[in-house]
């Protein structure tokens, strides 16, 4: 028998202890004694169809979120008609791996089917025919994945941006008392289910103080309310940390937990500065001069994120006794909505692994802020 030449065996001990390393190091792992790490999951990488994807996120997140395949225009297309295979492929990997599942969405005024408004004759819905079909929805839905989903966003972004409740389809319908229906509803069909309301922009304080208005016309009914999703889709230029920091200790302060939902944070420059956030109805025409990284993120613009994203997750931590969830908004840069919006087309870098599924050179320095904070 040859002997193994040193080099040989030198590399495959390097290889082996940075494999080690690799596997006993975790966001999930690290932030364990903080909050849980999550990330939402789109239907092809549900499906399997992006390599490497889904061993990823069983080895770094310990909830999921759907993007999109829990949504009504998907999940009930047309009336009576389900199409559950996605959702429950979902769950069935995060049952397989110990993962939590939370649920997104039951009620938005975005990605809703029309009927759901409509009568036989194309008529405005009356008022009980929707909550008969909302009721219906939920029952449905949650009655299915009873007992296997942690937490459901009970309401998505029922607020304008200077705090009033939106003229939404479902305002129209139901009244400005539907919020509480829907959280009553849905307890009704998953008891145990934390019920959350989800919005975008939380951080300015007109927003903030709508949702507090709206939290305390809640509590007054006695509605399941249990969390406050404070979305995070930020950016290199806002927001303030300030900002963010009053708005969850103003949320803390109501006793509801806080959940940090959809983080991710754009490294382009935005069109419409009196637009930021999450209005999916943006639909501008690509123009160059706001997809500046084609071509690759520049290391200058690079640590500029990387110094973002240890900001918030300090911000996070001096929290952890309020937060209990941080949920990044997609896996990885090739996945993120934030490539075709508010312009289809753009190159964004948002989150924390790149377009082939590798750390960026922030993950370890996050790792490393929640184990000494862990001390």
């Amino acid at each position: 028998m040859k002997p193994i030449p040193f080099c040989i065996l030198l590399s495959s001990l390097l290889i082996g202890s940075a494999y080690a390393q690799d596997q006993s190091s975790s966001l999930k792992q690290a932030y364990s004694k903080h909050f849980s790490i999550g990330t939402a999951l789109s239907a092809t990488q549900i499906e399997g169809k992006e390599p490497g994807t889904l061993d990823l996120v069983k080895q770094q997140f310990n909830a999921v979120t759907a993007e999109n395949v829990m949504k009504w225009e998907i999940i009930e297309p047309v009336e009576g008609q389900f199409n559950f295979a996605a959702a429950d492929a979902m769950i069935e990997y995060a049952e397989a791996n110990n993962i939590n599942v939370i649920g997104h969405v039951l009620l938005w005024h975005e990605q809703t089917p029309a009927w759901v408004f409509q009568d036989a004759k194309g008529q405005p819905a009356s008022k009980e025919l929707v909550l008969s079909r909302l009721k219906n929805h939920i029952n449905a839905v949650m009655g299915r994945y009873k007992g296997r989903i942690q937490g459901w966003d009970a309401v998505n972004e029922a607020l304008n941006e200077d705090g009033t409740l939106r003229q939404s389809n479902w305002y129209k319908a139901l009244g400005e008392d539907y919020i509480a229906t829907v959280f009553e509803l849905a307890h009704q069909a998953d008891p145990k289910a934390q019920l959350y309301y989800n919005d975008f922009n939380l951080f300015k304080p007109e927003k903030r103080a709508g949702v507090l208005k709206l939290v305390a016309a809640l509590k007054a009914k006695n509605a399941p309310i249990y969390g406050i999703g404070e979305q995070g889709h930020y950016s290199l230029d806002y927001p303030k940390l300030q900002e963010v920091e009053d708005s969850i200790v103003a949320f803390k302060n109501t006793g509801l937990k806080v959940m940090i939902t959809e983080l991710d944070i754009s490294v382009l420059p935005f069109p419409d500065p009196d637009n930021v956030g999450a209005d999916i109805s943006l639909n501008m025409k690509l123009k160059q001069e706001f997809n500046p990284y084609a071509d690759g993120l520049p290391k200058a613009v690079s640590d500029q994120l990387t110094e973002k994203y240890l900001q918030f997750f300090e911000l996070f931590l001096r929290h952890s006794d309020s937060i209990e969830r941080v949920t990044l908004w997609g896996v990885n840069d090739n996945q993120t909505w934030r490539n075709n919006w508010p312009m289809k087309g753009r190159t964004d870098y948002p989150l924390l692994f790149d377009r082939k599924n590798q750390p960026k050179e922030v993950v370890p320095q996050l790792i490393k802020l929640a184990e000494k904070a862990g001390k």
